[in-house]
């Protein structure tokens, strides 16, 4: 399922938000046992796309929510978004994955 769910997340983001580059990563592992998790799983996304340049961090991470809508809540119970203009990624994601 977490499989699915990353490419799932990957799609989605990569419909919306045209990315350049896109890591996903699936953390759910890190949170076995944690209090109120219910369904879905923990994930991390790292996003650098045109579309975020001139924008403010929350405008970025609204565009990323908007873009997984509706995997919240089912797929996703916690996504932690790192998301950037090209202009700012001099230290770009690591890897794509």
């Amino acid at each position: 399922m977490a499989v699915d769910t990353v490419a799932r997340i990957r799609t989605a983001i990569e419909r919306q938000l045209a990315p350049i580059e896109i890591r996903v990563d699936d953390e759910s592992a890190l949170h076995i046992g944690h209090a109120g998790r219910g369904e879905g799983g923990h994930f991390r996304v790292q996003v650098v796309s045109e579309r975020f340049r001139g924008l403010n961090r929350v405008a970025r991470h609204r565009m990323v929510y908007q873009a997984v809508a509706e995997l919240m809540g089912r797929s996703i119970h916690a996504l932690a978004v790192d998301a950037r203009s090209p202009d700012e990624s001099a230290d770009k994601i690591s890897s794509t994955s």
